[in-house]
């Protein structure tokens, strides 16, 4: 039987040196324009160009980052699409800059619950838990005094408008927002804030259509709510925040009934809060 000779070759089924070397994946260098488009987010981000200002012009960004036209076109097309600019073409053409806001937020948020085939019950469980916890910061605010007065004059609107079926629902759900957005944490303002953006398209929606039918809370019932709310305020104002959260709880259980009622199997849909946000 002959040996296997020196000169390099190998016997079949071996397997040479090479082959023995695992692959590895091959590293993914990040475009060019992404590495752009992430120092430009960052600057809009940190703040260091007004809302509504115009980014640079394009010649000056292909001299400052000394690359191509196409490069710097899919930076901006990166950040148009975010939603951080909006490119403006033409003559007086430009990238005018948009700093994020909560609405931004509430409407990327539908958009992800409508594409899960999140129900309109769901959202409103999570306000019943995370509303009154807004609650609670609002009574533990050391300006409470001033949360108190803007709750007041929404309150007084809509003790103006109970005779109202379309605009009561519109200023009580005023009040719902405006707890929300005096919380001291700007987390839950965002986070909480965009779910309940989310329900007042929906409560309006259903206020249009059950205006006038029996589905629609009679004058007793509206005071109730109205009841409700002067319970809040005065819990707020005398920094009562464990009762405010139990309060708080309770008034949602027993409101968002109505809502629920005609829509509580609804998928969320982000368009109609588009609507009503540009409305």
């Amino acid at each position: 039987m002959s040996t296997p000779s020196g000169n390099g070759s190998h016997s079949p089924g071996s397997v040479g040196a090479d082959e023995r070397r695992p692959s590895r994946p091959q590293l993914r260098q990040p475009l060019i324009a992404e590495l752009i488009a992430d120092s430009i987010r960052d600057r809009i981000l940190k703040g260091e160009y007004d809302d509504a200002e115009s980014l640079p012009k394009q010649e000056d960004l292909l001299e400052e980052f000394n690359v191509s036209k196409p490069s710097i076109r899919e930076a901006l097309r990166i950040l148009e699409t975010e939603g951080l600019i909006r490119v403006r073409r033409g003559s007086q053409g430009g990238a005018a800059i948009h700093l994020p806001e909560s609405r931004d937020a509430a409407y990327m948020l539908g958009l992800v619950l409508q594409s899960k085939r999140v129900g309109v019950e769901d959202v409103g469980g999570a306000l019943r838990r995370l509303e009154p916890a807004c609650a609670a910061l609002c009574a533990e605010h050391d300006d409470r005094s001033g949360i108190v007065e803007e709750l007041r004059r929404i309150h007084a609107d809509a003790v103006g408008a109970v005779a109202d079926e379309i605009e009561f629902v519109h200023q009580m759900r005023r009040f719902h927002e405006a707890i929300v957005e005096a919380c001291d944490n700007e987390t839950l303002k965002v986070l909480v804030g965009s779910l309940t953006a989310i329900w007042s398209a929906e409560e309006r929606a259903w206020a249009r259509s059950s205006a006038g039918s029996a589905q629609y809370p009679g004058i007793d019932m509206r005071r109730e709510g109205l009841r409700a709310h002067e319970r809040l305020i005065e819990l707020i104002a005398d920094g009562n925040s464990d009762g405010v959260m139990r309060s708080s709880y309770g008034h949602l259980c027993a409101s968002q009934v109505y809502t629920l009622s005609s829509s509580a199997s609804a998928v969320v849909d982000a368009s109609m809060l588009r609507r009503h946000q540009s409305g």
